[in-house]
This record gives structure tokens, C-alpha cells and sequence, in this order.
């Protein structure tokens, strides 16, 4: 796309195109970037990157063949030869079981703001100039403590323009942004994490961050060791999101009638309309959702068995995945929603749990525990068994002993096991909803609110060796 606008490259793509439909997405990326070690800033540095998607579809009666290429920095003069590559491999593709008429523009979602003709939107090094200097505050505390502060920072802004041979044309822009603040005591025997998500970093308060991992840090001092069993456990905003993003991917309705996961009904069918949590919580997604806003349409650049690029373009609204402790939805797309006999929610790029009236903050239940547990994050989440959605992973960076209602030492790490659906059955208290940043899976999925949660008899399967 050398010399021109993404834009335009897609008009040229649709203009070049001979199947009987075609879908081409062009995404501009520029991206920023600060990382520190040791309370001093190491290394800065910026980038732009260009991809065009072309999606070719073969039609025959009911039946439609697809053909998708990709390629990064395509110049002008290369735009043909790709359509022409999508288009072969269309020609020797199996029929596509997910196919569907494309999206009419009548049936899409608005674009956003600026729109279709205008340049691409960019991020730059400036986008951290005040935290920048907050971040400096925060090394001159840490060393005053003499601790040490590790990290980076990351903010990315992705231009994606879809157009169709349908007449569709769509663009959204997304800011992504990520801090991930690790303190460590001088010696380096004690360590502790924090990270959050932003669009823009004017939010993030690296004050309050630093003071935080300094109080963990001076829990670290005294240390209990504790063996492997079911603990009450305090699942700080991102433990919680790790596990629940988690339980979100495998949501797909697809795999749910086929009855290869935990949401598939025994017999055949879903469990959309059960029962899964025994206080009223929700789960839901929504695009236009304060600070963690999303596309607000389709955007798939091959099918999966979770979405389908016949879906390009369609409204995303919001979606009550739980309501009231309820399953009330699967992710779906036009053609699984058919199969189901469900209305279509396709996937939303955020992930937001609330409990009604919750308010408390961490501390909040920390004091109201007479013993238990409080995690910092959760690491290394790996799936055991799909039936269950039972997951495996590691305690990382503060695990706490907490006893009558104060936090008394640090304990050693442990390696969970634990299913996210049946752990949402054993939750007994819901904190203050707030954006918070997933340790685990940061770098695929940022935009993420949540609660702190108690949880009765989290199942720390063994002791880790893990620091």
C-alpha cells in the first residue's frame, strides 16, 4: 500500500476483484514503546506497519468457496496480484460450511469518527510525555525505599478499514495501551506486580501503582510457608479477569453443540438458561463501554470456528454473556446462531463483571477475612480438560496470609487447578468493579473490567517452587 491510503487500497483491491464477492480489510498499526529496569528508563522506540486482507468468495447455488491472503507492505503495483491469489485459492477450496449472504450496508453498524476518506489514525512518544514524568516520580520513591522498579510501557493504535463488494464501507480506530510495573526489594528476593490497561495513559496513576507495590513488598518480609490445599481466596480485578477471559474463548457455540465443552448441554445443545454462579452476577460485553470502547462491528480476517468473515461488518451491541448468575449467551455467529436456534452475538473486545451494589475495594476484603488467602496475579494458564474447562497455572509475584482481617506475611507460590465455571458457583463476595489488566493474557486482550472476588476453596493443587 505503498504511497497511498489504506483506503485506497481497498477500492483498488474491490475494483480488481472478478469473484462473485469480495471482502478486503486494510489495518495501519503505529505503535510506541518505554521500558525501565532498575528505577532508569532503558529504551524508547516507535513503529508503523501496513497489512491488506483480501477475502475472495466463490458462489455456486447455496454454496460459496473462500479464499483469504494476507500480506504486510504491499505495494500498488502488488494489490492485483493478490486478489488474484485469494481468488485461486477460493477456486480450489472446499464449500465453506459457515457461508452467508454479505452484510448489506442497510444492516451494518454506523462508522465512527474521522471517517471513511480521512488519513489513518497514528499514536507517537509523546502519548507518554505525562507519565513519563510521573514514572520518574515513581523511581526517586522506590529508591528512597530502596526498592527497584521494572517495566514497560505500550500504546498502540490500529486504523481498520473493511469494504466489501456489497457496498459496505467501515473504519474504527482502536487505541491499545498496557503498563506492566514489577518492584522488586534490593536484594531481589522479594518481588511484586501490578499492570493496567489504557487507551491513552492519561488515567493511569503511577503514584498510587508505586505505593502499592511497596506495601506488598513490606508484607514480603515476613514469610509463612503453607502446603498445597483448598484455601478462601482473594482473586484480586486481574486473576480474575485471566480466569473469566479465559472461560469467555471458550464460549464458542459451535464447539458447544458439538459437546466438546462445558457450556454444551448433556444430551445435545447448550446450557444457555442455566445456573452458574449462586449470587446474581453478570458478565457482559458491550463496545461502547466508558474507557474500554471497541469496534462496533464485525472484523474477521479468516473464519474460525468462533467467528466468520461472512460476518464482516455486523453490529456488535451489548451482549449479557451471565445475567444474574445465568448463562445467558454463547458467542455465535449468523451461522451458528441458525444452528442453535439463538439470537447472533458474535465476540466484543472487552469483558466487563459486575456484582449489584458491590463496593468494597481489596483492602475492604482482606479486612473482612478471618483467614485465607490474597493472590497478586496468576501466571503460565494452561487448559486440562475442556468438559470441565479445568485450568492449570501458577501463583506468581505475592501470594499473602491474611488472618483476622489484616495481611500478615507472604507465602510460598503455588500451581492451581481450577475450572472458572465452577469456581463462579463458589464465590461468596463481589468487590468494586475496575478496568485492571490480565497478567496472563495482556498481550492479546486489554480491555478488561472486574471485581475483586472471595472465593471458597480454591483448589492450590501443589506447592511451586515458581518465583
Amino acid at each position: 500500500m505503498s504511497g497511498n491510503l489504506p483506503q485506497v487500497a481497498v477500492e483498488r483491491a474491490l475494483a480488481a476483484s472478478k469473484s462473485d464477492d469480495c471482502i478486503v480489510i486494510a489495518d495501519e498499526t503505529s505503535s510506541a514503546n518505554l521500558r525501565w529496569a532498575g528505577n532508569s528508563l532503558s529504551t524508547n522506540g516507535i513503529s508503523r506497519s501496513r497489512q491488506l486482507t483480501v477475502i475472495a468468495i466463490s458462489r455456486s447455488g447455496n454454496e460459496a468457496r473462500v479464499g483469504v491472503v494476507s500480506r504486510a507492505g504491499v505495494a500498488d503495483a502488488q494489490i492485483a496480484d493478490i486478489v488474484a491469489e485469494a481468488e485461486a485459492a477460493a477456486a480450489d477450496a472446499s464449500p465453506s460450511e459457515d457461508a452467508q449472504p454479505l452484510v448489506a450496508p442497510a444492516g451494518a453498524a454506523a462508522t465512527g469518527s474521522p471517517g471513511w476518506d480521512q488519513p489513518p489514525a497514528s499514536t507517537e512518544i509523546g502519548v507518554f510525555a505525562g507519565f513519563a514524568a510521573d514514572l520518574g516520580n515513581a523511581f526517586e520513591t522506590a529508591a528512597g525505599s530502596g526498592n527497584k522498579l521494572y517495566g514497560f510501557a505500550e500504546h498502540q493504535l490500529d486504523s481498520t478499514y473493511v469494504g466489501t463488494s456489497s457496498g459496505l464501507r467501515l473504519r474504527h480506530d482502536q487505541p491499545t495501551g498496557r503498563l506492566e510495573l514489577n518492584a522488586k526489594s534490593a536484594d531481589l528476593t522479594r518481588s511484586a506486580w501490578s499492570g493496567t490497561g489504557t487507551s491513552d495513559f492519561t488515567d493511569v496513576d503511577v503514584t498510587a501503582l508505586e505505593a502499592d507495590l511497596a506495601q506488598r513488598l513490606d508484607w514480603a518480609a515476613r514469610s509463612v510457608s503453607l502446603p498445597a490445599g483448598r484455601y478462601e481466596t482473594l482473586l484480586p480485578p486481574t486473576a480474575v479477569a485471566d480466569l473469566l477471559i479465559y472461560m469467555y474463548w471458550s464460549s464458542g457455540a459451535k464447539d458447544a453443540l458439538d459437546g466438546r465443552t462445558v457450556f454444551s448441554r448433556a444430551g445435545g445443545g447448550t446450557r444457555v438458561g442455566e445456573q452458574l454462579a449462586r449470587l446474581p452476577l453478570t458478565l457482559h460485553s458491550d463496545p461502547a463501554e466508558p474507557g474500554l470502547q471497541c469496534s462496533p462491528f464485525v472484523i474477521a480476517h479468516a473464519s474460525s470456528r468462533e467467528s466468520s468473515v461472512f460476518d464482516n461488518g455486523l453490529p456488535r451491541h451489548r451482549t449479557d454473556w451471565i445475567a444474574d448468575g445465568q448463562l445467558a449467551a454463547l458467542t455465535q455467529t449468523r451461522h451458528t446462531a441458525r444452528l442453535a436456534g439463538l439470537p447472533v452475538t458474535p465476540m466484543i473486545d472487552n469483558l466487563i463483571l459486575t456484582g449489584p451494589g458491590a463496593d468494597g475495594s481489596v483492602a475492604d476484603l482482606v479486612g473482612r477475612t478471618s483467614r485465607g488467602l490474597l493472590l497478586t496475579c496468576l501466571w503460565y494458564i494452561r487448559e486440562v480438560d475442556p468438559q470441565t474447562l479445568l485450568l492449570t497455572g501458577l501463583t506468581r509475584d505475592g501470594v499473602y496470609l491474611v488472618e483476622n482481617g489484616e495481611v500478615t506475611g507472604a507465602v510460598n507460590n503455588f500451581r492451581f487447578n481450577e475450572s472458572p465455571v465452577g469456581m463462579l458457583s463458589r464465590v461468596t463476595e463481589v468487590g468494586r468493579t475496575k478496568p485492571t489488566l490480565p497478567r496472563e493474557w495482556g498481550d492479546y486482550f486489554t480491555r478488561a473490567a472486574m471485581p475483586a472476588l472471595r472465593v471458597e476453596g480454591f483448589n492450590m493443587s501443589s506447592v511451586s517452587q515458581a518465583s
